[in-house]
């Protein structure tokens, strides 16, 4: 019995060993009509995890029979097994699905029932219809940019949660959220956010005070630009985005055009 025991152990141990041996990165490749960026790949056998690139691509650890996880937000999960057939190819690809909010029951049409307080408030009259009231998530302000959408995907929602996890994996954590932090893409995808925000800020300033600022002064267009570039890294530039006061906005580039042409003819003595 201890013969069978031991040729039975060492049966499973070389399994083990030539599975392990075979362990290679494997190069996929996201397919969709939208963005393909960072979404979160999952070796759940190993527990190695990456996160795609800009254009869909991503390398990931695997071996024969690994299960890989595909999730985001944005898309329905995809679960891929490693075959041999993938093993020995080293890459596959994988087309996404877009997660669709379906309503329960739609009406088309209006629905007149004779009673004059019913149809009137079926009528062309009624109120503008609410995205909250029909359940279908809606935003009524700005439209995000692509990288504020990016950082909304990738920022969504608390990582401890009273439901249950996100994709299924573990009770109470947004998985999603947590390997966004963990991976530094979060704050990577923040830096982007603000640089977005300090730029369109200066290209409003300068679009609309640089007649006004240069309208006695002269300064070469290449050394305007400079000057912008000069104003955007002051460390009160932020705030003043944000204020949006057209007087304090004025006088702030004023003030750091003395200053910018106090430097340059600093730097032209040195």
């Amino acid at each position: 019995m201890s013969k069978i025991n031991t040729f039975i152990f060492f049966v499973v141990f070389f399994t083990s060993i030539l599975l392990n041996a075979q362990q290679k990165n494997i190069e996929g490749q996201l397919i969709a009509n939208d963005d393909v960026e960072g979404i979160h790949i999952l070796n759940k056998t190993s527990v190695k995890y990456t996160v795609s690139n800009e254009d869909g691509s991503f390398v990931i650890p695997a071996k024969l029979l690994d299960t890989l996880t595909i999730s985001s937000l944005r898309y329905q999960i995809k679960t891929v097994v490693i075959t041999q057939s993938i093993l020995d190819l080293g890459t596959f690809r994988v087309t996404l699905e877009e997660q669709v909010n379906e309503l329960s029951q739609v009406v088309i049409g209006k629905m007149l029932t004779g009673s004059l307080e019913s149809d009137l408030e079926n009528s062309d009259a009624k109120t503008d219809i609410n995205f909250y009231d029909l359940g279908i998530p809606g935003f009524t302000g700005k439209p995000l940019t692509q990288n504020e959408r990016k950082l909304h995907d990738a920022d969504a929602g608390s990582i401890l949660s009273l439901g249950g996890g996100s994709y299924g994996a573990g009770a109470g954590v947004n998985f999603h959220k947590l390997l966004n932090k963990i991976s530094g893409r979060t704050k990577k995808l923040k830096a982007i956010v603000a640089l977005d925000e300090r730029a369109n800020c200066i290209n409003r300033l300068r679009r609309d005070y640089e007649s006004l600022i240069f309208e006695k002064e002269t300064l070469a267009e290449n050394l305007r630009s400079e000057y912008f570039l000069f104003c955007e890294e002051d460390p009160s530039f932020k705030a003043l985005c944000e204020a949006n006061d057209d007087l304090t906005a004025i006088e702030f580039l004023k003030t750091k055009l003395v200053a910018y042409k106090k430097n340059r003819k600093s730097v032209a003595k040195d």
